[in-house]
């Protein structure tokens, strides 16, 4: 993550998954907003211009927000994470034996003693996750940044990852995305970004990697043993930006650290250096980068831009893969999927590894490792490509892909045998606060999302519906409240404009509803048009608003990490007022 945005998010600044208990009895009033069932649809010409042969898999693997990969191996199971920012529980991981079927095991940091983001902005929170198995102790490490909760960097430890994650362990250096490095005689190091030494910087966005022997006894990096391996970046005298996000390997006796360099935009890459020891000197490849999309016309086909933030292991077939972030816009170049989980084939039969088509415009497809089958969507396999997702809540267990923000969905949430019970918060969605809403990734370009609503709201102050959010600043609301007598369905957009710390909050459009029977709410893109509608009858939908720009869901718009969440939202401090 880039240093020069930290400043102001520092300003902004139990159990894995859904309660394992039975579904409670509890009866409906009539002012809590009951949802009982939700369906998301993508619908991706991609997809449908690229159909899959029996031997290929779709790329991205992990589609919508999951930005940062981090990757490693034990045996014969791969675990993968990601970042999370202010979204709760932190740091999905997923779990697979090919590197192509991939399924979520739960989250990392999904206890409040871990995950303290109750008071900041979405953005801020939990960056760039490092995932390592040390095979001296047989103990798994996740290492972050989580710029809340008087936390800083923090590393948290396990045996057995389907089992939960320790609480976090502080460590004493400054700096963002760590990474460790675990070597074959017992030692190991920690490795970072940060800045150059007080009075050294010498452009905006120069940075440093640093390094520091780790205490794998006590968890704490050593001090004294701080050193600077990288000054800049491959080349100093051509003043590169942001070297971040490094990891450190080892190959044929050689230690080789691999870091993103040129910032998380469009000059995004990945570039490498070799050395005969972990704590260097380091020298970059002659080659560099070795994976980037930034040198190709931005009008193309299928565009994959932003590439970099990787990370290596080996696969089931003895050949090298690298998982890394990328970005696929719509039409008007707008990111409302944020960055995504991408991986490819890494070609490491020289001296230095590079991605394969990683330097050329890269492809919807892959060829899969040979002997797998594609199992996307089936057998409890993350999907991807284009697929539909129903959720009508009777399991013993949420769908880990249900996220909340800032605090535990628990804390709002209630199965029951008609569907899920919200308990609205006094917060409503442009607060820094947790929220009583349960959000979805959006992970198409062209999608729809539908849920039943029987709600009652007894005031103007209740509210409750859906959610097409960016940031707290940053959002639709399209929900049922109440006005005088009468019940309201309103759209509202919400929006921050430039160089201005108030959000502006504007009612697009609002009708008078007959909620004697659930109402039908569904929210549907295609590319940047977005349109919100209702259903009284379950059949027949009703347009509300028009078509409305989804300029305000864009990272690139509006800034931040995220990517746009759909929401299952209910307030009891709405401030919206129908026209």
């Amino acid at each position: 993550m880039q240093v020069g945005l930290l400043s102001v998010l520092m300003i902004l600044v139990s159990v894995a998954g859904f309660s394992q208990n039975k579904k409670k009895k509890t009866s409906k009033s009539d002012n809590i907003p009951l949802f009982s069932q939700v369906v998301y649809t993508g619908d991706d010409d991609v997809y449908k211009n690229n159909p899959l042969e029996a031997d290929e898999f779709y790329n991205p693997i992990l589609q919508g927000c999951y930005p940062d990969p981090a990757i490693t191996r034990k045996g014969d199971d791969y675990f993968l994470v990601s970042s999370s920012f202010a979204m709760f529980p932190g740091v999905p991981i997923f779990h697979s034996n090919d590197l192509v079927n991939w399924n979520q095991v739960g989250h990392v940091l999904d206890r409040k003693s871990q995950l303290k983001v109750h008071d900041t902005g979405i953005s801020a929170g939990v960056y760039a996750p490092a995932i390592k198995y040390n095979p001296n102790n047989d103990t798994f490490y996740m290492i972050t940044t989580q710029f809340a909760g008087d936390f800083g960097n923090i590393v948290v430890k396990t045996k057995d990852p389907f089992e939960g994650w320790s609480d976090p362990i502080k460590l004493t250096f400054n700096g963002i995305d760590p990474s460790m490095f675990f070597d074959e005689d017992g030692k190991a190091y920690v490795v970072h970004n940060d800045a150059p030494d007080q009075g050294k910087e010498l452009y905006n966005g120069h940075r440093v990697i640093k390094i520091w022997d780790y205490d794998v006894e006590n968890d704490q990096v050593i001090a004294g043993t701080d050193k600077i391996i990288v000054d800049g970046g491959v080349d100093l005298s051509e003043k590169p930006i942001w070297i971040e996000a490094p990891h450190i390997y080892k190959k044929n006796g050689k230690y080789y650290l691999m870091c993103a360099e040129g910032g998380t935009g469009g000059w995004h890459s990945e570039v490498i250096f070799i050395s005969d020891h972990p704590r260097g000197p380091y020298k970059p490849a002659p080659s560099n980068p070795i994976l980037t999309q930034r040198y190709f016309p931005q009008e193309r086909a299928n565009k994959v831009d932003w590439v970099g933030h990787a990370d290596l292991v080996e696969g089931p077939d003895g050949k090298y893969y690298g998982v890394f972030l990328a970005i696929r816009p719509n039409e008007k170049d707008r990111v409302n999927t944020g960055r995504e989980t991408f991986i490819l084939p890494v070609d490491w039969s020289g001296e230095f590894p590079v991605f394969e088509n990683g330097l050329v415009p890269m492809e919807p497809k892959l060829k899969m490792p040979e002997g797998v089958e594609n199992k996307a969507g089936r057998d409890g396999f993350f999907p991807n490509g284009n697929f539909t997702f129903k959720e009508d809540f009777s399991s013993e267990k949420l769908d880990y892909r249900w996220i909340g923000l800032r605090g535990p969905r628990e804390d709002f949430m209630t199965l029951t045998k008609k569907g899920l019970l919200i308990q609205p918060f006094e917060v409503n969605i442009k607060e820094v606060k947790p929220t009583s809403t349960l959000f979805h990734r959006q992970q198409h370009k062209n999608f729809s999302f539908e849920t039943t609503l029987d709600y009652k709201p007894a005031s103007e102050k209740d509210l409750a519906g859906i959610v097409a959010l960016q940031n707290e600043h940053s959002n639709y609301v399209f929900g049922v409240t109440k006005m005088g007598d009468e019940y309201c369905l309103l759209l509202e957009r919400n929006e921050r404009p430039r160089r201005s710390r108030q959000v502006e909050s504007k009612i697009v459009a609002s009708t008078v509803i007959d909620i004697n029977n659930p109402v039908h709410l569904k929210v549907q893109a295609h590319g940047d048009d977005y349109q919100f509608s209702y259903s009284i009858n379950g059949t027949d939908f009703v347009n509300l608003g028009g078509t409305v720009s989804g300029d305000i869901l864009s990272t690139n718009v509006v800034g931040g990490f995220t990517g746009c969440l759909l929401g299952l939202y209910a307030t009891s401090a709405n401030d919206a007022v129908p026209e």
